[in-house]
């Protein structure tokens, strides 16, 4: 998600007050267990990126913290989106469809997709991007208090694939909930916005994709490798792109079509890795893999515990 995500972000200027956590969780669900955080915001001001403690885990721009389903089936089933604190409705949008954005889409300011923003007493805003066409069930004006349910993850706006977007603002300024004064970003901040703060990993994964060969790391990086549309007749690969691997850590490809799964595959690593790739595909059968929409899925994962997920479309035409 970049800095700009349409006109429901704005807020009105509201006095600067005191760092006092006031945040629970947002979502519905078990970071690690049914969702992931894949994003945090960019504490970078130049077009480098950096989580608050100067990790890997954000994007230029990033201005909100990102979290992820699992999966298409979960937000098909319904995952709430709940106020992280008490507070007052300003505005709503309900109506944008639920579609994986494509490059070239105009969305016209409304990048944020469905979404809530709520206002707050202790003169913070809290926005809520990304909601499931028709589940918001709040309306500006309206009270609400913390871990009201507000609508449900969806795939509407700027995003690929579920997942809530949360963005904390004081008047027109982005506040990173995990480090909100800055002042020792980069090192374990001594307060932050949270209830509870979530814990942090260095791990993840940059991106995944759907190549027609096993691809190289140099294409791997560059984005060259993946590919948004193959023919009946070419090859599927999918690649998970991950980054502070641990020995015996795994990724998880399972790579899915119009008649379910077409493969899953355990791949292991059997030392520490910095940066590296996976990859695993299947030739076409001899008819040809049926024609439309095929969703990749790679999942890090350490110990049980889920640190990462990535998604990949890719039509078959």
């Amino acid at each position: 998600m970049i800095r700009q995500i349409g006109a429901i972000l704005l807020a009105s200027a509201t006095p600067v007050v005191a760092d006092i956590a006031f945040l629970g969780m947002p979502i519905d669900c078990v970071i690690g267990e049914t969702c992931v955080i894949e994003d945090y915001p960019d504490i970078d001001p130049s077009d480098e990126a950096a989580d608050y403690l100067c990790g890997l885990k954000t994007q230029d721009g990033q201005n909100g913290t990102g979290f992820a389903l699992l999966s298409l089936e979960q937000m098909r089933d319904g995952v709430s989106v709940v106020a992280a604190a008490d507070g007052l409705v300003s505005a709503v949008r309900n109506n944008e469809p639920d579609r994986p954005f494509a490059p070239g889409t105009t969305l016209e300011g409304r990048d944020c997709g469905n979404a809530v923003r709520l206002e707050h007493a202790n003169g913070y805003q809290s926005v809520y991007c990304h909601l499931k066409q028709g589940s918001v069930r709040v309306t500006s004006g309206q009270t609400v208090t913390a871990g009201q349910p507000l609508g449900q993850v969806g795939l509407s706006g700027r995003t690929e694939h579920p997942h809530l977007h949360l963005t904390i603002t004081q008047g027109e300024a982005v506040i990173d909930p995990f480090a909100p004064d800055q002042a020792n970003a980069c090192d374990s901040p001594d307060k932050d916005l949270w209830l509870e703060t979530p814990d942090y990993t260095d791990a993840g994964l940059f991106g995944a994709g759907v190549s027609n060969r096993v691809p190289n790391m140099e294409d791997v990086q560059s984005g060259a490798a993946s590919h948004s549309k193959l023919s009946p007749l070419e090859p599927m690969v999918l690649y998970g792109f991950a980054f502070h691997g641990d020995k015996d850590d795994t990724l998880s490809l399972v790579l899915r079509g119009p008649e379910g799964e077409v493969f899953a595959h355990t791949a292991f690593l059997n030392q520490d890795e910095r940066q590296f790739f996976r990859a695993f595909g299947r030739r076409p059968p001899e008819t040809g893999w049926p024609r439309g929409a095929y969703q990749g899925t790679v999942q890090m994962i350490r110990n049980g515990s889920i640190l990462a997920v990535r998604h990949a479309n890719i039509i078959i035409e």
